[in-house]
């Protein structure tokens, strides 16, 4: 289902706005990735990524009221559309599926190779 394919970091940026509900603007978004993965953000990345995950249909985005702290410029929401949450589902379901196929023993650690 190649239409749902997303990159790790749009990926994730859809969680923080997940996360973040209401209250999911540039900012707040790049805060929320960067606390919660100790992951450096660059702003041009992140507007780089909310722009192409719009173009997709996978997220929309709205103007909130001007604040004076702001200069009146008001700030830029997002919030997921129902593509946005089709393609978080195919991917999460995608990457269960693929946990599942992998072999317990592969995550077995024997105590002789513990400590090399």
């Amino acid at each position: 289902m190649k239409k749902y394919q997303l990159g790790e970091f749009e990926e994730i940026v859809i969680l923080a706005i997940a996360i973040l509900n209401n209250e999911a603007y540039s900012v707040a978004i790049k805060d929320e990735i960067e606390s919660r993965l100790a992951r450096s953000v660059s702003m041009g990345a992140l507007h780089t990524a909310l722009n192409r995950l719009v173009d997709k249909g996978y997220l929309r985005s709205f103007a909130g009221e001007g604040t004076e702290e702001r200069a009146g410029r008001p700030k830029r929401y997002f919030e997921i559309t129902a593509m946005g949450k089709k393609a978080m589902i195919h991917a999460k379901e995608t990457r269960d599926e693929l946990w599942r196929a992998i072999p317990k023993t592969v995550w077995q650690i024997t105590i002789a190779g513990a400590g090399q």
